[in-house]
């Protein structure tokens, strides 16, 4: 009954967007931010999907105040949104990074309280188990961070994908310096998704940052096989080239690549691209 529930909700949303809403979410898939948010900010009637949107575009521009204030109303009319939930979270945790010591603790706390909620509405989204695995790491204890609830993360996300279970354990065994342990696991991840390009990458990145260099670049030769016009295959391979000092023309072809490719909100930032292609020409 849940998921008919929720299928007929997206459906009946979809069907009433307006066209100022349709265009500024094709807008905000381009990357356009700012673009999405003046025609947001000028729809007459702002209903829980424009408020989210607008909490979204204000995420991505770097105004995590306005952020959650678009996205505290959002959640105060659909208090049981995932979606709301994941991205008040973040916004609260860039909140907390950005503030000083006397209100880091408060924003921290709203931001793991969100995102925990929003996992335990949608356990299988990846990008809401992610964000929360990362703050269970990174938070000190006294902010609800621990390695305890790092692997019951990781269990709980096992159970609906064994393979991101799996790279879940190996951030955490990364995390602990049990670096064999963290190989083992991203090795395992990769055994049962063996179709997933991200899985060749993600174990390319690791073997290149201890020094398995042959098998690194073998594995990256075959995540660009499998998706050849994936841009954050092409980014993921030319960052770890850049960051090791290594195949520095080909990392220099990769990124003018990247920054050709239609960027999503899902890929990295093109400054970051800009960034490590500064660092390849001061290389040279």
């Amino acid at each position: 009954m849940r998921c008919v529930f929720l299928f007929f909700s997206a459906a009946a949303l979809v069907a009433a967007a307006s066209p100022g809403q349709d265009q500024a979410r094709e807008l905000y898939q381009r990357t356009e931010y700012q673009r999405s948010l003046g025609v947001l900010l000028h729809q007459p009637e702002k209903d829980v999907a424009t408020l989210r949107l607008m909490g979204q575009d204000y995420f991505m521009l770097g105004e995590y105040k306005k952020a959650t204030d678009a996205l505290e109303k959002a959640k105060a009319r659909e208090p049981g949104n995932p979606e709301t939930l994941l991205w008040l979270g973040r916004a609260y945790g860039r909140r907390a990074e950005t503030a000083n010591v006397f209100t880091a603790a408060g924003y921290a706390s709203k931001a793991r309280q969100n995102l925990e909620k929003s996992v335990s509405l949608d356990p299988s989204n990846k990008e809401a188990t992610g964000d929360l695995l990362d703050f269970y790491l990174e938070a000190p204890g006294f902010m609800g961070g621990g390695f305890g609830k790092a692997e019951t993360l990781a269990e709980t996300i096992g159970k609906s994908d064994p393979a991101e279970g799996h790279y879940a354990r190996a951030v955490i065994d990364e995390r602990r310096k049990d670096f064999s342990g963290a190989e083992q696991q991203l090795r395992r991840a990769l055994a049962l998704a063996p179709r997933e390009a991200s899985r060749f990458v993600a174990l390319a990145k690791y073997l290149g940052e201890h020094g398995q260099i042959k098998e690194s670049d073998a594995l990256f030769q075959e995540a660009a096989r499998m998706a050849p016009n994936d841009p954050r295959v092409a980014f993921d391979r030319a960052q770890t080239y850049v960051e090791q000092k290594r195949n520095l023309a080909e990392a220099r072809d990769l990124l003018k690549k990247y920054l050709r490719s239609p960027l999503t909100p899902n890929d990295p930032p093109r400054e970051k691209a800009q960034e490590l292609l500064k660092q390849v020409a001061g290389s040279g």
